[in-house]
């Protein structure tokens, strides 16, 4: 008999027509021998309350859906303790991949039946006078790839492999560089820029290498800064965030540390900037005369399931 697995599925994932390949990962889990509860998500509420009871039950968490429906269950399972399996059925997928997890049903069911267990980091968004801290997976990001993210949300009848590459060269199209202030671990940076990413995971956007040399597990933030460019060199440097390329860049820096306060003010006639995490929107970042907001590590974590190389 493998573990018990509770799978929490999110309706919506994928455009509503990923969730029902979980029935395929269900019954190759079971073939394996698996205990199995498929649980549809009544909403993100619901969510902490549903990881408890699973946890409190001895039971890994499942989480089928993309990178937002990760976002909103890493902290409710961080919290109880819990066990994460991820399978992957959004748009993105992107911390999936950073885990080298497979995308095959069979595959997955093996990884949910023998996989061992890892210890990961998260990264932690408070804005001033939130009463608590939001758990992500991935990263949080402000500016041209935060627009990017709210254009993805609002596309219905774009191809799936297309939604991304086009909300990114939109988002560019109309793109106005902010004036951010960055202090990183006690260190203050502040320069205009296009986009600010504070990654724990390596990839974004389905696939973009946006931190090339983050890790999982090292404790610490990558900041990725794109300083103003014209629209025209960004267009022509985006292919290049795909292998990584672009961080050898010269508009491109990349910085580390554990703790970073972030603030900034919108070009002028523009409204706030947005800032966003793992593909859902938070907000828009405080101004430079406001308390900043912050973004910190949080070492080992969460527990995933990963495939166990040891066996082949």
């Amino acid at each position: 008999m493998t573990r018990p697995v509770t799978f929490l599925v999110n309706p919506a994932a994928g455009g509503g027509l990923r969730p029902a390949a979980v029935q395929e990962v269900v019954a190759a889990f079971e073939a394996l021998g698996g205990d199995a509860e498929v649980v549809t998500s009544p909403g993100a509420d619901a969510l902490p309350d549903l990881v408890a009871a699973a946890a409190a039950s001895g039971r890994v968490v499942a989480s089928v859906g993309g990178d937002g429906m990760l976002s909103h269950l890493v902290g409710p399972a961080a919290a109880s303790g819990a066990r994460l399996a991820v399978v992957p059925a959004g748009r993105g997928n992107d911390f999936a991949r950073m885990l080298g997890l497979p995308g095959a049903p069979a595959d997955v069911a093996r990884v949910l039946a023998t996989g061992t267990t890892r210890a990961v980091d998260l990264v932690a968004w408070q804005p001033p006078g939130a009463p608590a801290e939001r758990l992500v997976a991935g990263s949080v990001y402000a500016g041209i790839d935060a627009r990017a993210a709210v254009l993805v949300h609002r596309m219905r009848r774009t191809p799936g492999p297309l939604q991304y590459p086009l909300g990114a060269l939109r988002a560019i199209a109309t793109y106005a560089p902010g004036r951010f202030r960055l202090d990183i671990d006690g260190e203050v940076h502040e320069l205009d820029a296009g986009m600010v990413v504070v990654a724990n995971s390596g990839f974004y956007g389905k696939g973009m290498h946006i931190a090339p040399d983050a890790a999982l597990e090292d404790g610490v933030l990558d900041v990725v800064i794109v300083a103003a460019a014209s629209r025209l060199r960004l267009v022509r440097s985006f292919p290049s965030i795909y292998d990584g390329s672009h961080v050898r860049r010269p508009e491109v820096t990349v910085l580390r540390g554990r703790r970073i306060r972030v603030a900034a003010d919108p070009a002028p006639g523009r409204g706030a900037l947005d800032v966003g995490a793992d593909g859902e929107p938070l907000g828009v970042l405080p101004a430079l005369d406001a308390e900043p907001a912050l973004v910190e590590v949080r070492p080992a974590a969460l527990e995933v399931l990963v495939p166990d190389l040891s066996r082949g």
